[in-house]
């Protein structure tokens, strides 16, 4: 007689991991023991603490906090929590159930729940549940969101490159050196410019064939085409219009497009930032533009120092620390197709002896791109290659 297959076993669910904060030890172990059973339990003696251990820990799907502690009190907590781990949710467990403190903590900390002491384990569990599930479903939506929002933005790139070759190859500089200008000047939140920085060129691919073709050899245009070049930025911001959370991104676009960009009201945090991301994307597409034109670097720099008041300063000192680091550090080097390896960038056009376009100056070689130069025919591309080998 054949045995019947034994089912495998489901993989038990990884536990969320909680924390739990007070100032009495009594307590603390108390909470423990109470929850131990269904979350992976952390605790810690105070604030500052409690903040060393989520700084180590990206995990924690909520905070639980004491209101009376010495030095940090449970609402001055809850909101450096909210300010460092955002998605963490918060609840508080106090013996003080007076209004003002729990308005304070709601204000500060923008808790989950508010619970009194003593807290019957029941009631405690379930609150803990109702944390932990609304961590995963914020989690989980936002994660929805990042993966919607990278695809689309891939997505318009893709077309961008398959369109127009030359305004694809001048995103990628231009997107390259924000990035490097954002690094210079401590700009931690930055992927709202960076990724401006990629789809400004996107109103190109509503041009006619013959001005494209013109932009790419810069060639003289006429009025209308002029008119058409002009209205761009307002092309790519609408058609990036029903992307959800590129808000920020079109108006960048915007405001980097516009004759002056506004002076923020004294004290808009967000007027501010938004206003720093366009000067860095305006001087990041002038500069590709200049350099093309003057042919030196120097000569671009000092351009943009001419220009009075269109660019903060600090920006034109960065960039040009930026290009000269890069000129220090990179190697030009002109190379047979076949000697092209990853990493490289085409520090010229990259062209068919026909003269059709293959890749712009200032595309990243890719291990995709070397497998494809192997199925040219010999003397088919215009050798030798020049490319810039990052220091």
């Amino acid at each position: 007689m054949v045995a019947a297959p034994v089912a495998p076993r489901p993989t038990a669910k990884a536990r969320a991991r909680v924390l739990c904060v007070d100032d009495e030890p009594a307590v603390l172990e108390g909470l423990s023991l109470t929850l131990r059973r269904n979350f992976e339990v952390m605790t810690a003696p105070g604030g500052a603490a409690a903040l060393e251990v989520l700084r180590q820990h990206a995990d924690v799907a909520a905070v639980m906090s004491d209101m009376r502690m010495p030095g940090m009190d449970g609402a001055t907590f809850l909101g450096e929590v909210r300010a460092l781990r955002p998605d963490s949710v918060r609840l508080l467990l106090t013996g003080q159930a007076d209004m003002e403190s729990a308005i304070a903590a709601v204000n500060n900390g923008q808790i989950f729940r508010f619970l009194t002491k003593p807290c019957p384990p029941p009631s405690l569990i379930a609150a803990m549940e109702a944390a932990v599930a609304q961590h995963r479903l914020v989690t989980a939506e936002r994660e929805l969101l990042e993966q919607t929002l990278h695809g689309s933005i891939k997505l318009l790139a893709d077309v961008l490159a398959l369109s127009n070759p030359v305004a694809f190859g001048r995103s990628l500089r231009v997107k390259q050196l924000v990035s490097e200008l954002c690094a210079v000047l401590a700009i931690t939140e930055r992927w709202q410019v960076e990724v401006a920085a990629m789809l400004a060129q996107l109103g190109v691919i509503s041009l006619p064939a013959e001005t494209i073709d013109k932009l790419g050899g810069q060639l003289p245009l006429t009025d209308d085409e002029q008119k058409m070049v002009a209205k761009l930025p307002a092309v790519a911001e609408q058609l990036l219009a029903n992307i959800p959370r590129l808000e920020p991104v079109r108006a960048i676009i915007a405001a980097a497009a516009a004759p002056t960009i506004a002076p923020p009201p004294p004290g808009d945090v967000k007027k501010e930032q938004l206003a720093r991301w366009a000067h860095v994307l305006r001087i990041a597409q002038d500069f590709d533009v200049l350099e093309a034109e003057a042919g030196s670097l120097a000569q671009a720099i000092d351009t943009m120092r001419g220009r009075a008041g269109r660019y903060p300063p600090d920006l034109v000192a960065a960039i040009a620390t930026v290009r000269a680091v890069g000129a220090g550090g990179d190697d030009v080097r002109e190379l047979a197709l076949a000697a092209l390896r990853p990493g490289m960038v085409l520090a010229q056009d990259l062209k068919l002896v026909s003269g059709a376009l293959l890749a712009t100056r200032g595309y990243e070689i890719t291990a995709g791109f070397v497998e494809r130069a192997k199925n040219f025919k010999a003397g088919a591309v215009k050798e030798p290659v020049r490319v810039i080998v990052r220091g």
